[in-house]
């Protein structure tokens, strides 16, 4: 009996070994789930916003020698102020329609900046300029830059009546819409078709006492032909009232 005994606690020895594992114990430890970015919604394109180019541009050059050529018209040796001490100057203005317009001048080098001041602010109150071309595109002739309503600036000329040199000859002188503003001595006036605003009416263009054309070259230290005597010149400003 002891040996049946003993094969028997033997059996059931070997039975345990054989016995399964119990489950439902153990957590067998997984991989981390792998993470993904949120969707991104699709967006319309950021729309384009065309900057609009400034409304007064101006430049300020030297004169070059293709510019020279173009002046030897209004300027030759022995005139008082030499090429190198005249500036080109560009400013946009508006015409008698409002459309923006980019004109042109020469001027004296230390006059260049005060142009510019004073043409950005008429363009910015809206003062109309009928043209503004080189005295050179009417062959340096004065009477026919007048007759065509020209504003201009350097011309070696001299002064109207006399010998002396004109403050134009200086690129220190500047004539705003000669017909709006003619030239009158006496029962004279420059251009003929002046005559019709003589009276100084309240018409675009014409220039009045105290107004924004006079105040904007007051402004930078030049007087107005308005305010002589006589002859009256009503286009004329200058630095030295001249």
């Amino acid at each position: 009996m002891l040996v049946v005994a003993v094969l028997c606690a033997s059996c059931a020895s070997s039975r345990a070994s054989r016995a399964p594992a119990p489950t439902g114990t153990a957590v067998v430890p997984s991989s981390p789930a792998p993470v993904t970015a949120p969707a991104v919604p699709d967006l319309p394109d950021a729309p384009v916003v065309a900057v609009p180019p400034p409304e007064f541009t101006s430049t300020v050059s030297e004169i070059t020698p293709e510019l020279a050529t173009r002046m030897e018209p209004s300027w030759r040796p022995g005139c008082p102020v030499p090429l190198e001490d005249l500036r080109y100057v560009t400013v946009t203005h508006r015409d008698f329609d409002g459309e923006k317009v980019q004109g042109e001048l020469v001027v004296h080098a230390d006059a260049a900046e005060a142009m510019v001041t004073v043409f950005r602010t008429l363009f910015e109150a809206g003062y109309p300029i009928r043209s503004m071309r080189l005295v050179d595109d009417f062959d340096a002739s004065d009477d026919a830059s007048m007759d065509a309503d020209n504003t201009s600036a350097f011309n070696c000329r001299a002064i109207t009546g006399g010998t002396g040199w004109s403050e134009h000859a200086y690129g220190r002188a500047i004539d705003v819409n000669p017909v709006e503003n003619p030239y009158v001595s006496g029962s004279s006036v420059g251009p003929r078709a002046g005559r019709a605003f003589v009276n100084r009416p309240d018409s675009p263009g014409v220039i009045h006492d105290d107004d924004e054309v006079v105040r904007a070259f007051a402004s930078v230290g030049w007087l107005w032909g308005g305010d002589w005597d006589s002859p009256v010149d009503y286009q004329h400003f200058s630095p030295s009232g001249r």
